[in-house]
């Protein structure tokens, strides 16, 4: 599903405006730090792409660790790596020389992603180690732009996960039945365009038009039919909103009374008590939590954290959460997210 495009002039053009945007920042800041990133252009996916090479980054240079001293896999390890990478992530500083080429590769992955999503998604996504489904939603919290076209994508996958080459096939076709649904160019360019200028016409080559015979093919010789386009016929099936309100159960207020699920290596910190929400929320939480809860609204959740923060006990926070917050958001097909913020919070109270 790869489409022609002017390679050199997206190059030139990313170049340009990364430059600029640098400009800008490092002529009143000395560095970028996490909470600048998480918003630093108004073009969500620049942002989340930023994000997500600084976690590849990272998982690089945690494997340069790798020792026949010392044993890597030990949970223990592994725990202290994650509670290392949190801290970590709350005190990321960038400066210019480093974070001028990440901003260039994000606004040019950013414009890739519907010039050849295809691409994309395979560096972005499917280079991971042991690859699997639920990897791969996990790392859709990179993904703004079609991201719930993607989600459904991901729930045709068979289990166990086919090989990265078979799921870059599959999302091919997928996407080429679902064009009509996908973000278009002319759509991600308008919002580039209020950066700094760009058109559709400096990326996309022009139509040539087809010959006269060939038009003539097309459209059916005089005093025979027209030829149908063909458009696939795609299977009704439910959305993936619908199946989650199906398949709810439970309301919010009795999952905020169950006791909690077993946390992951990546979100478990051995139930030590922390101090504030806000300072032990790390950048990758953080960014799950406004993108995931609060819509995207960084402001808000900030003031909602604050409010948190502020509360005596965790049921005060919690019935806070329960009347004031979900409603608003509506939280009830965000159990997962909900189930980590609440467990935040029992640690700030324990």
């Amino acid at each position: 599903m790869k489409d022609k495009y002017n390679q050199i002039r997206l190059a030139q053009y990313s170049q340009a405006l990364a430059q600029r945007l640098s400009e800008e920042h490092f002529a009143q800041h000395e560095n970028v730090t996490a909470q600048q990133l998480i918003s630093f252009t108004p073009i969500k996916q620049v942002n989340l792409f930023m994000i997500r090479e600084l976690l590849t980054l990272w998982n690089h240079e945690m494997a340069n660790l790798r020792s026949p001293y010392f044993d890597f896999e030990h949970p223990e390890v592994k725990d202290a790596l994650v509670q290392f990478m949190n801290v970590l992530s709350r005190k990321i500083s960038i400066k210019r020389p480093h974070f001028e080429p990440l901003l260039l590769k994000a606004i040019q992955d950013t414009l890739r992603t519907v010039l050849e999503p295809v691409a994309v998604f395979e560096e972005k996504f499917l280079r991971m180690d042991d690859l699997s489904v639920t990897k791969l939603q996990e790392s859709l919290k990179y993904q703004d732009i079609d991201k719930d076209l993607y989600r459904q994508f991901l729930d045709t996958l068979p289990v166990p996960t086919p090989n990265r080459v078979h799921v870059a096939q599959q999302l091919n076709r997928f996407l080429a039945e679902h064009e009509e649904e996908r973000m278009s160019v002319n759509e991600l360019v308008a919002r580039f365009n209020e950066l700094q200028p760009l058109q559709v016409e400096e990326l996309l080559p022009p139509v040539v038009s087809a010959p006269a015979s060939a038009q003539s093919v097309a459209a059916g010789t005089p005093g025979s039919p027209a030829q149908p386009a063909f458009r696939p016929t795609l299977n009704a099936e439910p959305k993936l909103n619908e199946r989650f309100q199906t398949e709810q159960k439970q309301t919010l207020n009795d999952r905020l009374k169950q006791p909690l699920v077993s946390a992951t290596f990546a979100d478990r910190q051995q139930d030590q008590k922390i101090g504030s929400l806000k300072d032990a929320i790390s950048i990758n939480q953080r960014f799950s939590f406004i993108n995931e809860l609060f819509e995207g609204d960084n402001m808000a959740y900030h003031a909602v954290i604050k409010q948190l923060d502020e509360y005596g006990n965790p049921d005060q926070a919690k019935q806070f959460l329960l009347q004031e917050v979900s409603s608003r958001y509506n939280w009830t097909k965000k159990d997962e997210h909900v189930q980590k913020l609440t467990r935040l919070i029992d640690r700030k109270f324990a």
